[in-house]
């Protein structure tokens, strides 16, 4: 168990970041092995791992804009259903 916010070593920003991914503290458990000192070993190697992904900052997400022909193929399947149901109708009287 981490403590994020009795940390001497992590900065403000550092802090913030990790509170917003985990809350207040940071846990890990191991119970892979059979012998106490080596599961405490692999809790700890998951918790520093854990803090270091939560340290990366995140690659921004560059917005996608939909092609031409994608555009044309919704729009032409908008006037096929368009058209479908207009055939559906019951005939308008003639004025």
């Amino acid at each position: 168990m981490f403590e994020i916010d009795s940390s001497r070593s992590l900065s403000e920003e550092q802090k913030r970041r990790l509170r917003a991914r985990y809350g207040a503290r940071v846990t890990a458990i191991a119970q892979d092995s059979r012998g106490q000192a080596r599961n405490r070993a692999l809790a700890i190697e998951r918790l520093r791992e854990r803090v270091e992904t939560a340290l990366r900052p995140r690659k921004r997400r560059r917005p996608t804009r939909a092609t031409r022909a994608s555009k044309e193929r919704r729009l032409s399947q908008k006037r096929r259903r368009s058209e479908l149901k207009r055939a559906r109708r019951a005939p308008r009287p003639e004025d």
